[in-house]
C-alpha cells in the first residue's frame, strides 16, 4: 500500500430547499438539524475528497464549481461567484495540472460541476484540469447522456461529450477501476442515480467511504432519511440497510460531500440499533490514510 495523506477541500457552497434535501421528513424534525433561511433554504457544502499519492494526486469529485451563469447561479443556490474548489486546491499546493485523477461518484451538477472552467459569457464549457484521467460508472455516464424528465435538470449539458472527448475516461462496471488500482474499490448505488460510484479509500484506520448523495451529511446517515431528489427513495433506504451491516464492523469512516459542518466522521449504532456517527472532524489537513 502506498503512502498516501488526505485533505477536505471545500468548493462553492449552495442553499437548497429544505423540503427537497429532506424528502418527507416534516420540517419540525428537518429544522433541528438545518437552520432554513427565509427561503426554506438550508446550508450545504459541497467538498471534495483530495487523496496525494506518491507519485499521484486524486480527486473525489469537485462540487458544484463556477460554471453557472448568473441567473441559473442564483436559481440553484450558489453563494460564490468564484471558483472556489480552485482557489483551495491551491491553498494546499495542488494545481489544476497537478491532478492526475477525478473519481466522479455520479454526473449532477453540484458533484460534477466543479471540473468545469468558471462561468464567462460566450465561453463555451471546457474542462479544467488540463492532464486528469476521469473515472465514472458506465451507468452513470449514460443516464447523463439520456436522463429522464424527472431528473434531467440535474445534468450539464455537453459534458459526457467533454468527458469522453478526453480520451482520458474510464467507465466502470465493477467495483474496481483499472486506474486507481487495488487500493481503492467501489459500492454501486441505485437509489439516488444510477450506478452512483461510492469510492472507499483503504485506510489502516478504518477505510474512508466517499458516501455521495446516499447520505449527503450526517443527518442522512439515519436510515429513513431521503431527499426528494432521490429517484427511489424506498431503494435508498434499503441500500443503506445492507451496506451499513458490511461497513460496521470494518470501523467505516464516511467522508460528507453536502454536512456544511462536518467531513469525516465514524459510523457507529447505538443501543437501539440506530444509525449514527462518532468521532467527527471537521476537516482533513494532510492525515495520513
Amino acid at each position: 500500500m502506498s503512502v498516501r495523506r488526505l485533505w477536505s477541500i471545500d468548493g462553492n457552497s449552495q442553499r437548497l430547499d429544505g423540503g427537497a434535501m429532506f424528502g418527507n421528513a416534516p420540517r419540525a424534525l428537518w429544522s433541528a438539524w438545518a437552520t432554513p433561511d427565509a427561503h426554506h433554504r438550508v446550508p450545504l457544502a459541497c467538498r471534495g475528497l483530495l487523496v496525494v499519492e506518491e507519485q499521484r494526486t486524486v480527486l473525489f469529485e469537485s462540487g458544484i464549481g463556477a460554471f453557472f451563469e448568473p441567473r441559473l447561479r442564483d436559481r440553484f443556490g450558489v453563494v460564490e461567484s468564484d471558483h472556489r474548489l480552485l482557489t483551495n486546491l491551491a491553498r494546499v499546493g495542488v494545481g489544476p495540472e497537478d491532478v492526475d485523477v477525478v473519481v466522479l461518484s455520479h454526473l449532477h451538477f453540484d458533484h460534477a460541476g466543479g471540473i468545469l472552467a468558471a462561468y464567462e459569457p460566450e465561453s463555451p464549457l471546457r474542462l479544467v484540469f488540463p492532464k486528469a484521467r476521469y473515472v465514472v460508472s458506465f451507468a452513470a455516464l449514460r443516464r447523463a447522456c439520456e436522463p429522464h424528465p424527472r431528473d434531467r435538470a440535474s445534468f450539464i449539458d455537453g459534458l459526457p461529450e467533454l468527458l469522453l472527448g478526453t480520451e482520458r475516461c474510464e467507465l466502470v462496471r465493477t467495483d474496481r477501476s483499472e486506474i486507481l488500482g487495488p487500493d481503492y474499490r467501489f459500492w454501486i448505488s441505485e437509489g439516488h442515480t444510477p450506478g452512483m460510484l461510492l469510492g472507499e479509500v483503504a485506510s489502516a484506520d478504518g477505510p474512508v467511504v466517499f458516501v455521495a448523495d446516499l447520505a449527503p451529511g450526517r443527518p442522512w446517515v439515519h436510515v429513513p432519511i431521503t431527499m426528494a431528489y432521490d429517484r427511489n427513495p424506498e431503494r435508498v433506504v434499503d441500500e443503506k440497510l445492507a451496506l451499513y451491516d458490511q461497513w460496521l464492523p470494518r470501523g467505516t469512516r464516511f467522508f460528507f460531500t453536502h454536512d456544511p459542518e462536518i467531513a469525516l466522521a465514524r459510523l457507529a449504532r447505538d443501543g437501539r440499533g440506530r444509525f449514527g456517527t462518532i468521532e467527527e472532524r471537521s476537516c482533513l489537513s494532510g492525515e495520513p490514510a
